[in-house]
């Protein structure tokens, strides 16, 4: 039974696109017969092997159900009780998870600054104070995303300036990769060149923006700096018992470079709206399109005109800001059927 028309298209998230063919297939290929429960499958074991290859001999995987569940369960496995994060105040655990790290972990976090939408050391030194002192919750870790809040791609460079920072002041590194691919296939490098290999600890990588049905995992580089992930899982209700379906899933992203081809169309797609509109009168730019992600300033009456064919949405109205998002299933048909009416709205006088 099909409620929604297929066709259809928005610019509003990549969370609105389906599945990927290859992950259906995966999907349907790990069905039939009996596997062990709860991650003793060979999907799950052969996962282990791809993210070891990937990342590094030491790392360890740990499907879960969603994004914010590998935020909060990552971040809980890196700090004690009187732990503190900080980020930037654009981050996805401080605006977009209804408290649940704070709520569910009890840790603290500490907003700090950004540069479009990028952490920095001099920001994380805001508030890498008062260690020892018992009235204030102690800075043990920062949290980047990688591609940022605002579609900026951190280079290995900045990643590692701010884990030196971090680990010099005996903090961990977690990377909230909820669109990691995009970044991967932005940058062109292996994920090792800007996790691993860039003094990232704990990584939280993301699949669901990126053409799955809703897997995502936490990928331990540095065991050493991680604690009791294997209970926090299940006590933090992100523990699959038919964990074959979520690892099917994110292996289809492995194999035969499908989850990097994806990213690259939808960075492609998101590259292609932007010089479709860059050169109109009443239309900036906030940020750098360096992923699939596009935050444009125009007026919101011409913003709303777009939005009756294509749905979006406004990031900061007070400011004109909007928010595009190119996915995997973007065609360059999609594209410039928006960039038409774009341009179509900018044409029409403005009502004082």
């Amino acid at each position: 039974m099909r409620l929604h028309d297929p066709d259809s298209r928005t610019f509003a998230s990549d969370n609105y696109a389906g599945a990927l063919p290859e992950v259906l297939a995966a999907i349907a290929d790990a069905n039939g017969g009996h596997q062990i429960s709860y991650g003793e499958d060979v999907y799950t074991a052969r996962l282990g092997e791809t993210v070891r290859a990937e990342f590094g001999p030491h790392a360890e995987v740990f499907p879960v159900f969603n994004g914010t569940g590998a935020n909060v369960v990552a971040l809980t496995g890196l700090l004690p009780r009187w732990g503190a994060v900080i980020a930037t105040g654009s981050a996805h655990i401080h605006t977009d998870e209804g408290g649940a790290p704070e709520r569910v972990s009890g840790l603290k976090l500490l907003v700090v600054p950004h540069q479009n939408g990028k952490l920095t050391p001099e920001a994380i030194e805001t508030e890498a104070w008062g260690y020892g002192d018992e009235h204030r919750a102690q800075p043990l870790a920062v949290s980047i995303t990688q591609s940022s809040e605002l579609g900026t791609v951190y280079t290995p460079a900045e990643v590692r300036a701010v884990a030196d920072f971090a680990h010099e002041r005996g903090m961990a590194v977690h990377m909230d990769g909820a669109r990691i691919w995009n970044a991967a296939a932005a940058l062109n490098m292996p994920f090792a060149a800007f996790t691993t290999e860039a003094g990232v600890d704990v990584l939280s990588l993301g699949g669901t923006k990126n053409g799955l049905l809703g897997a995502e995992a936490i990928v331990v580089i540095d065991p050493d700096r991680v604690d009791g992930l294997t209970y926090l899982r299940k006590l933090s209700m992100q523990l699959s018992s038919k964990m074959r379906f979520a690892s099917a899933q994110l292996l289809a992203l492995f194999e035969d470079g499908v989850g990097l081809r994806a990213a690259r169309h939808a960075n492609a797609m998101a590259a292609r709206l932007r010089s479709g509109v860059e050169d109109l009168p009443g239309i900036a730019f906030s940020t750098p399109t360096q992923a699939n992600s596009i935050f444009a300033e125009l007026d919101p009456a011409a913003a709303d005109r777009v939005r009756t064919r294509y749905p979006f949405y406004d990031w900061d109205r007070a400011r004109r800001q909007v928010r595009w998002m190119c996915a995997f299933d973007t065609t360059e048909a999609d594209v410039d059927g928006f960039v038409a009416a774009v341009r179509e709205a900018l044409a029409q006088p403005v009502l004082a």
